[in-house]
């Protein structure tokens, strides 16, 4: 199979004519010297616009909870709120039960506020942290990615941040401290040095765009404490596991650690353009018109999207949709890791329930018994606890052009689409099944013991 014909370039060479880079997100510019342009999604899979057909683990960077095929309710839902009209620039019902469905399954989100994407929730959720506390300083954890936003588009850290693009003033990279993620001594000494600074600390609850990390135990609740002890809030965005991990309760309820605010969006709007802030009445009615945080979006809400959120989410509800993806991607990660065991022992996997990736580090212990045998859990018991990833750092220091170089382009030539670099995670959809799995170890062990 091959990605470069006629069709996909062709588009290409229009592309680079009238959009910048030839794209609509730097990401898809991959892979060299063009990418494949997508005709269309056909259940756990994409079609190229030559034909060629691909087995799709990317599912659009995680909203596709459910695949490319919309059951039923959703598209019926999707179909009779466009027939109704396309916005109205007022409120409408569904908005409300969407709202509800969230705040009934998520233990710390009582109101909530839609926005447009996972960038303009996190957005609003730092704006809102800062106005409740009177404070300019937010804590964000080095490789983390919140979106777009000028506030954490910073590298370095806490001593020397500055901006990781041009266009962010280095005066607003001042107000970010970037911290290791699953360091307490780090982000203890910034709280030492800044405490009555910082208006939030804003992370992942797994470091979702570097391999999907987990946290090492008792992280997120050191966070929690030095929140509550330097009255700042705690910031959650579940920007990529909201609705993924943990289920209905997402990724919070499986640390056991309640947010003070939750940036949610990509499986909350069913596949359409959303974003979410969520948290108790307290804070989150510090948005106008009843608070003093302005907020507003013109789109925010819209009848399509919430149609199509809700309607995902009650269909996952009722057709125990995670309990099939996370069977899946358990089957996938303890594959993986076997093949691994075999062909190339240094690497590690990562990733839970419908999330997984490989990891291209580079040592081992010589003793793999007892090791995790379906992805990396922090697990302290584990011979490759010393060696696992466990921040972003760790990640940036693994085989990072093998994967994209070679791993990544030759499990596109076996038919298997994946994220195309080694930071970011792969997702596994409801539209999944054995047989997908069967042929995407096969794929992989083919391609990893050439490697």
């Amino acid at each position: 199979m091959t990605y470069m014909d006629n069709n996909s370039r062709r588009l290409y060479g229009r592309a680079l004519s009238v959009l910048a880079g030839g794209v609509n997100s730097s990401v898809r510019a991959e892979p060299s010297p063009y990418p494949f342009f997508v005709e269309k999604g056909d259940g756990g899979h994409i079609v190229d616009a030559d034909g060629n057909k691909y087995l799709d683990y990317v599912m659009g960077y995680g909203p596709l909870l459910l695949g490319h095929d919309m059951p039923e309710n959703v598209a019926s839902a999707v179909q009779s709120e466009t027939a109704k009209g396309p916005m109205y620039g007022a409120p409408t019902e569904v908005e409300v039960k969407l709202a509800e469905f969230v705040a009934d399954h998520v233990d710390s989100v009582e109101t909530l506020r839609f926005v447009n994407s996972g960038t303009e929730a996190t957005v609003s959720a730092v704006r809102l942290a800062r106005g409740i506390t009177g404070r300019d300083k937010i804590v964000v954890m080095q490789g983390g990615y919140h979106g777009a936003q000028d506030s954490t588009l910073v590298e370095g850290n806490a001593d020397t941040p500055e901006p990781s693009t041009k266009g962010v003033p280095a005066s607003f990279a001042r107000e970010t401290l970037p911290v290791p993620f699953n360091d307490d001594e780090a982000v203890e000494r910034v709280f030492e040095e800044h405490g009555e600074e910082i208006a939030c600390v804003l992370v992942e609850p797994l470091i979702g765009n570097n391999a999907f990390i987990r946290p090492v135990e008792g992280y997120h609740r050191t966070l929690r404490r030095l929140c509550d002890e330097n009255g700042a809030l705690l910031v959650f965005d579940e920007v990529i596991t909201g609705f993924r991990v943990g289920g209905l309760g997402c990724a919070q309820s499986t640390i056991n650690v309640e947010p003070d605010l939750t940036a949610f969006g990509k499986i909350v709007g069913g596949g359409f353009p959303v974003g979410a802030v969520g948290g108790p009445s307290h804070l989150v009615e510090g948005f106008t018109p009843t608070g003093d945080v302005f907020q507003a979006g013109t789109f925010s809400g819209h009848p399509v999207t919430m149609a199509a959120g809700l309607e995902t989410l009650r269909y996952a509800k009722d057709k125990n949709v995670y309990d099939h993806v996370n069977q899946l991607g358990d089957e996938l990660r303890a594959g993986m890791t076997d093949v691994l065991e075999d062909y190339a022992p240094e690497y590690t996997v990562t990733g839970t329930d419908s999330v997984f990736k490989t990891v291209f580090t580079r040592e081992t212990p010589e003793d793999l018994e007892d090791a995790c045998d379906a992805g990396c859990e922090q697990n302290q018991d584990c011979p490759r606890y010393g060696v696992c990833p466990k921040d972003a750092g760790d990640v940036a220091d693994a085989e990072t052009e093998r994967w994209k170089r070679l791993y990544w382009t030759e499990m596109l030539e076996e038919g298997v689409f994946l994220t195309p670099n080694q930071f970011e995670p792969q997702f596994v959809g409801y539209a999944h099944d054995e047989e997908d799995v069967e042929e995407t170890l096969e794929a992989y062990e083919r391609v990893v013991s050439s490697l």
